[in-house]
């Protein structure tokens, strides 16, 4: 698994990050079919339709507290309490003059009812209830369609479904969804040194962390990862990886092999078996990065350092995978402007991605380094909440400025 330099010398050949994802994001066709699955196995799948509303959400007024309902036109003064009305178990009875009736959160409320008084400012002796503050029309009171008017859309086409989606669907009552299909995504490491988990290692050898980071992060996407396993440096060995990949998936993954070693061959293999778009990153960590086709599949060679894996793969692979499952934009990682708590120490030449984490003050949040930044330390990003993404042009950037930062936090 030879892998990339960390060097900051600039290669005009290389891509800028916003030139290759213009042309990565280009080259992501949207779904073209999809299938109906059950809401509990559509989580992670992008809806294939509108979801409308048949009716409104809620259906009916309802309480937002625990309290006691009554009519304000009938003036102030105590009321007698004459019933009750429960979540699921309305009052059927009618309120008369100078009556009121105990009423809990999420409970239909009558029609006579037009305010709910909260329990806390009420004081009640045996059927008699007198209250505390202001009666004022419609207080505490939900109303009918206050979430969603009849007839709305809830949920979009290309809304990626994760839980609280799948809680409104829930809550439109559809027990099955139409979505797209989830992308099949092969996927493997190549290297001598690899080895296995569970296996003793031998002198010059490491155990390939970059498989199972890539499994959980295709995971994380509702990919249905396909995994290769470890491909020695060999040509025929990844020419037949590729091949079968091909074969089997939409998109492919590989770590390692793409700088200019002597044991990089996936670069060539890419141009005999399909075609290269670029393979050359202005980037920090990441600068080896193949993107193209073989057959119907796209591909990505990733660079064989750990961190510089995880890096491209959230600064291209992910936004690819997004639009290509029939999700609609943004595709990129959330990204805000935070103070760095300290000078970033940086050379001009490459866009460089830190990994940071967030700092709390009295001025409001800012952000720091974690640790090292070298591309194979990878505790380092294990406990990074973000990536600082600092200019190309840059050189080292003073305590206190505004920085780019993207939110890792629970997708890392």
């Amino acid at each position: 698994m030879a892998t990339c330099c960390d060097d900051n010398e600039h290669d005009p050949a290389a891509k800028s990050v916003a030139e290759a994802l213009e042309i990565i994001l280009a080259a992501a066709s949207p779904p073209s079919h999809s299938e109906v699955r059950a809401l509990d196995d559509a989580s992670d799948r992008v809806l294939a339709e509108d979801l409308r509303t048949e009716q409104p959400i809620p259906a009916w007024p309802n309480s937002a507290m625990d309290g006691y309902g009554l009519r304000c036109s009938d003036g102030p003064g105590d009321r007698r309490c004459v019933g009750a009305a429960f979540a699921g178990h309305p009052f059927t009875g009618e309120l008369g003059p100078g009556e009121c009736i105990r009423i809990m959160t999420g409970a239909p409320v009558p029609a006579d009812v037009d305010c709910v008084v909260p329990q806390e400012q009420c004081e009640r002796q045996d059927d008699r209830v007198e209250f505390r503050s202001a009666l004022r029309p419609g207080a505490n009171i939900r109303q009918a369609g206050d979430d969603l008017p009849a007839g709305a859309v809830a949920l979009a086409r290309g809304t990626l479904l994760r839980p609280a989606a799948l809680g409104v669907a829930a809550s439109l009552g559809r027990t099955e969804l139409r979505v797209y299909p989830a992308l099949r995504v092969a996927f493997f490491s190549t290297g001598d040194e690899l080895q296995g988990l569970g296996a003793p290692l031998a002198a010059g050898q490491i155990y390939d962390s970059n498989r199972h980071m890539l499994r959980a992060l295709l995971g994380r996407l509702g990919c249905q990862p396909l995994d290769l396993g470890r491909v020695a440096d060999e040509p025929a060995a990844i020419r037949q990886a590729l091949t079968e990949a091909a074969a089997m998936a939409d998109v492919i993954l590989s770590t390692g092999g793409v700088s200019v070693g002597e044991a990089d061959y996936i670069s060539a293999l890419l141009q005999e078996l399909g075609q290269v778009s670029f393979w050359k990153m202005n980037m920090k960590p990441g600068r080896p990065l193949a993107f193209g086709t073989i057959g119907s599949a796209h591909f990505f060679g990733l660079p064989g350092n750990p961190v510089s894996t995880v890096v491209t793969f959230y600064e291209f692979v992910r936004p690819f995978l997004l639009k290509r499952m029939g999700k609609t934009e943004p595709w990129t990682v959330p990204s805000l402007r935070l103070p760095c708590a300290t000078t970033l120490k940086k050379k001009p030449g490459r866009t460089d991605f830190q990994r940071g984490r967030l700092v709390a003050t009295a001025e409001g949040w800012q952000v720091a380094p974690v640790g090292a930044q070298s591309s194979h330390i990878l505790s380092g990003l294990a406990q990074a909440q973000c990536l600082m993404v600092l200019p190309a042009e840059a050189g080292d950037i003073p305590a206190g400025s505004l920085v780019e930062v993207q939110l890792l936090e629970g997708l890392v």
